[in-house]
């Protein structure tokens, strides 16, 4: 009995022993690696999560991060039926695997299988070993089961599906994915899945673009494997080695690359940043700007910008027509170049004119040549139309209406009211707006162009633009026009004449040219979408030939077409919009009268009160009114609030108005010879 009892001492005291060596031994390894330090690709993807782009890592590799619902299930099936058939019920080990990796190196006299389960490399990936040894696999099989206390099967899994090697730079299955089939590991045939299985068992030795007769006769062996285990029908597997394996690698996707360069650089340390963006209309966007790039000339290039007139996002912005192509300049983002906008700036000119109620879409208004100081504007064609319509002075671009109407709403006023609703307007150093503002003379860019006509797709309401997700602009808008006015220039651009072999009455746009043929520009919008083109050369040498409506609308009118979105009507008129021909318009909306012409034919209307800007109470008697006092000016007088005419008594200059409620109102008083005076006042 003695006998017994010394036994069991020694035996307690070895195992005592061989615990607190085992412990010393688990302590020695450090913390476990779970993978949280490591370095990975950064990664810019579209609205729904598409690869827009993604970067090499700081050692140059291409790691982009995966999980089991990125990648086909069928692959899943393989890699379980050929890698780790328990996966899901062991704990890190499979023992049977190692029984029989034991006895297959007894009985063969070399290593037939390793019995490695993914947990062991994982645990293998995490902790790269130099040399194959007992005391390498005896560590691996110490990480793997601490893995296993740590982390889920579906992190483990993740982690395999993100670190395994395919080759020269490539880890993870999306890279692997990318490079040799073009496409992300979501859906896969049986001959991509198959390859995928077998090139991290040795991914230098098989690498296809270098051995394509080593991986095409290891993608062979998993599927006869994976055919043996029932995993995949024989006649499947069949077909699936008739399919060849790739040699080559393809380039990793590089969508919007200006875009994603300026948003990884404003932010280094974010894994993966989501833009707005829709990859699909990217892509096909600029592949749309680099063939008519091509088809323009050398150095030319195209800009290009989608925007949801819903939300202000971003859908689309191509800044140049070739990232790579350095005699297209093409790391320069021209859609945030300064540049000549030409006439695009004009339908702001008449929208202004609506909301001071000087012009209606039908009021005439002459085209003749004119003289305001030193400068006299001309029409690009050099010739003038006499007696026309401001609906057709718009559409057809005519340069002397629109400087008239500048001149009387004022160039300064312009100025300061885009620049409130975001677009940041530059003068050459040293100079004050000018009337040749109206026809170019400032440095605008095509994102903020573009902004700037979302404005009039949603009814004169401008909103900065957004292009990340989760960025807001809740209180960031600005009121471009009011809501009549905003329509009136859409329901006039709708009808512009559209170019050649284009459909007609769908989209609402405007094109221009710079001097010197510079810049070529070309923004509409329709009920869903706003999109903006330039066409230039970057450097800004002229381009003989250059004409918005030659060379950008062609682009803008097939950027629509291929957003694969039904056309979309324009928002329905507003409260306040005024339907009438020229004859039958009240007398001072008939005929525009210039500001100088109107000064020259004695004092204009004067309101004296209320002041502008003026904040009254809506209090007393609701049935008299708020006094509206005015002076001067030239019979018949036109009184109007928000819009609609007032129809004043006889020789009165103090009348009462009964306002709808509160908020601001726009009073307007002109006189038959079109002189007016504007104020705005809140009621509160």
């Amino acid at each position: 009995m003695k006998r017994w009892h010394a036994i069991l001492s020694a035996l307690g005291g070895v195992v005592a022993v061989c615990s607190i060596a085992c412990g010393a031994w688990v302590y020695s390894l450090g913390p476990v690696p779970l993978g949280q330090d490591m370095d990975y690709s950064r990664l810019v993807l579209d609205r729904h999560g598409k690869l827009l782009r993604a970067y090499a890592d700081k050692e140059g590799r291409w790691r982009l991060p995966a999980t089991p619902s990125d990648v086909d299930p069928t692959y899943l099936r393989m890699l379980f039926a050929y890698e780790d058939k328990r996966f899901y019920d062991h704990d890190g080990v499979d023992v049977l695997a190692l029984a029989r990796a034991a006895y297959q190196l007894v009985s063969e006299q070399h290593i037939v299988s390793g019995g490695s389960t993914l947990t062991m490399q994982v645990a293998r990936l995490l902790e790269p070993r130099r040399h194959r040894s007992f005391y390498a696999k005896l560590r691996q099989i110490t990480r793997a089961l601490q893995i296993e206390e740590k982390l889920n099967k579906n992190q483990i899994l993740s982690l395999y599906l993100t670190l395994a090697p395919y080759g020269g730079n490539l880890e993870g299955i999306r890279a692997a994915s990318l490079a040799y089939f073009g496409k992300e590991p979501k859906k896969l045939t049986l001959a991509q899945a198959a390859l995928l299985v077998a090139l991290p068992q040795a991914p230098e030795a098989r690498r296809p673009d270098r051995y394509p007769g080593e991986a095409l006769a290891a993608r062979n062996l998993v599927l006869d494997r994976v055919a043996d285990a029932g995993a995949i029908p024989q006649d499947e597997v069949k077909l699936a080695k008739r399919q060849p394996v790739p040699q080559g690698r393809r380039e990793l996707p590089a969508l919007a690359p200006n875009v994603a360069d300026e948003v990884v650089s404003s932010d280094p340390n974010v894994r993966a940043h989501r833009l707005t963006l829709d990859a699909d209309l990217q892509k096909t966007l600029e592949e749309l700007a680099r063939d008519r790039a091509h088809a323009l000339g050398p150095r030319i290039s195209v800009g290009i910008v989608a925007v949801d007139n819903s939300t202000n996002e971003v859908r689309a912005r191509v800044a140049s027509a070739d990232y790579f192509d350095a005699s297209r300049s093409g790391q320069v983002d021209m859609t945030q170049a300064l540049r000549s906008p030409g006439s695009t700036l004009k339908p702001f000119i008449y929208g202004l004119g609506f909301e001071d109620g000087l012009i209606h879409p039908e009021t005439l208004i002459d085209d003749r040549p004119v003289r305001y100081g030193n400068y006299t504007p001309e029409n690009f064609d050099l010739t003038f139309q006499g007696t026309v319509t401001v609906r057709r002075a718009l559409q057809f671009s005519l340069n002397v209406p629109a400087i008239a109407v500048l001149d009387k709403v004022g160039v300064n006023r312009l100025a300061a009211r885009l620049n409130e609703a975001g677009a940041a307007l530059v003068l050459p150093q040293g100079e004050a707006p000018g009337l040749a503002m109206g026809l170019g003379g400032v440095g605008i860019r095509l994102a903020d162009l573009t902004m700037l006509y979302a404005g009039l797709a949603r009814l004169g309401e401008a909103a900065p633009l957004i292009e990340r997700q989760g960025q807001t602009t809740a209180g960031a808008g600005h009121r471009l026009l009011d809501p009549v006015a905003a329509w009136y220039v859409g329901n006039i651009l709708v009808g512009a004449p559209p170019p050649d072999n284009a459909p007609g009455g769908r989209v609402a746009f405007k094109t221009g040219t710079s001097y010197g043929y510079r810049d070529a520009w070309a923004v509409g919008f329709d009920g869903r979408m706003t999109i903006g083109v330039w066409v230039g050369r970057p450097d800004g040498a002229p381009v003989p030939g250059l004409v918005g409506r030659a060379s950008a609308a062609p682009i803008l009118f097939d950027a629509f077409a291929r957003t694969g979105l039904l056309p979309a009507g324009l928002p329905h008129a507003p409260k306040g919009v005024l339907f009438s021909t020229s004859a039958r318009l009240p007398p001072p909306l008939r005929r525009f009268v210039p500001a100088a012409m109107a000064a020259m034919k004695g004092d204009p209307p004067r309101i004296m009160f209320p002041p502008n800007g003026a904040r009254l109470e809506l209090g007393g008697n609701p049935a008299e009114g708020l006094p509206l006092k005015f002076t001067g000016g030239r019979g018949p007088l036109t009184i109007m609030v928000n819009g609609m005419p007032l129809h004043p008594g006889p020789g009165r200059h103090t009348l009462f108005f009964h306002p709808d409620g509160p908020g601001f109102v726009r009073l307007t008083v002109m006189d038959g010879r079109g002189a007016a005076d504007t104020v705005t006042v809140r009621l509160q």
